[in-house]
């Protein structure tokens, strides 16, 4: 029963780092870029870690494996975020479908 819960969740995990690296790929501009890496990137990374943590079954590499899940979970976003500021103020183009800028009143160039 654990080798099965072990080869979902890897398969999982790669599945989302895949659409990850398809996303780079496919999607229009750099904020959908970011979005789509983070959100499927940390998703697949943890699932691949969670995995691990059932692989080995110690006490050790468990807990290691969880406080990097829970670093990821709350330093990626923050991270994409900032990246999308920065993007922002040096002068990333926005889609050209894009419907709205909501940041262009709340910061000064």
């Amino acid at each position: 029963m654990t080798d099965i819960l072990i080869i979902v969740l890897s398969t999982l995990g790669a599945v989302f780092v895949l659409l990850a690296g398809v996303g780079i790929l496919r999607m229009p501009d750099f904020y959908l870029r970011i979005s789509v890496t983070t959100k499927a990137g940390t998703l697949g990374v943890g699932l691949i870690l969670i995995a691990n943590a059932f692989y080995f079954q110690e006490t050790s590499v468990t807990s290691r494996a969880l406080a990097i899940v829970v670093f990821l979970i709350l330093t990626a976003p923050v991270a994409a975020h900032m990246i999308g500021r920065a993007g922002y103020l040096t002068g990333m183009k926005l889609w050209d479908k894009s419907v709205a800028d909501e940041m262009k009143d709340t910061i000064k160039k």
